[in-house]
């Protein structure tokens, strides 16, 4: 497939950061126009204040006909499970963890939809009350989410590949979930991999990859990044 002769505007985790979303978006437009190609790398949801908000401005911006592309990361597969009946558990989590830990932010999610969580209640609780709460139309656009989205020599994905292994034949939770042997491998993979999942300082070209996390879910900017060819740069 030939290279696309424009550029892609690349969004890293939004992780529940309304303001900083529409601030991307507006740069995005102001750079780009309203048709410009924009690929959010998933986690929309989780750990800041606004995930509700942030779901319904991108479903309402997609319906506006805008060119989006939104992967699933595993924080939107968190909640997208708990809605299920029942609610299904991520096994890739640590023993002991759970969406509402403290350090995964389901509790924050809930909180934008009007649902308290404290120990004393019981999950089944907190479920019904999600699914009383939560519209259907938020719940349908988590399942359609896409996993991974390869343009020419780039393949955009959450958390990145199993080095080695054929891309069509790549486990859903390693693009999800995998770290630490996606990171190590320094070698060329068959793509330029541009993924999010790891927070870090700021969006960073490792040569292989570009990691777009630049840890707007612990309060740091939420910066879209330019997208040509093999080669990034910050529009903020």
């Amino acid at each position: 497939m030939p290279d696309l002769c424009y550029p892609i505007y690349a969004v890293g985790d939004v992780h529940g950061q309304l303001s900083q979303l529409e601030a991307a978006l507006i740069a995005i437009e102001k750079d780009g126009g309203k048709d410009a190609a924009v690929v959010f790398i998933g986690d929309l949801v989780d750990r800041g204040a606004d995930s509700r908000r942030v779901i319904e401005l991108i479903i309402s911006l997609c319906e506006a006909g805008r060119n989006f592309t939104i992967l699933k990361g595993n924080h939107d597969r968190m909640f997208e499970w708990f809605m299920e009946s029942p609610p299904r558990h991520d096994p890739h989590l640590l023993v002991g963890m759970h969406w509402f830990h403290g350090r995964l932010g389901g509790r924050e999610t809930m909180a934008s939809y009007g649902i308290e969580i404290d120990e004393r209640r019981r999950l089944f609780e907190v479920h019904k009350e999600a699914v009383e709460k939560v519209p259907q139309a938020h719940v349908d656009f988590l399942k359609s989410l896409k996993i991974k989205h390869l343009i020419s020599e780039k393949l955009f994905v959450h958390a990145g590949i199993r080095p080695g292994v054929p891309l069509d034949q790549q486990s859903e939770d390693d693009l999800l979930w995998i770290r630490e042997d996606f990171h190590a491998h320094q070698d060329l993979h068959s793509h330029l991999i541009i993924h999010g999942h790891t927070a870090i300082d700021s969006p960073t070209h490792y040569g292989n990859r570009i990691n777009l996390d630049g840890g707007a879910g612990y309060g740091r900017p939420l910066v879209p990044m330019i997208i040509e060819g093999r080669q990034m740069r910050p529009l903020l």
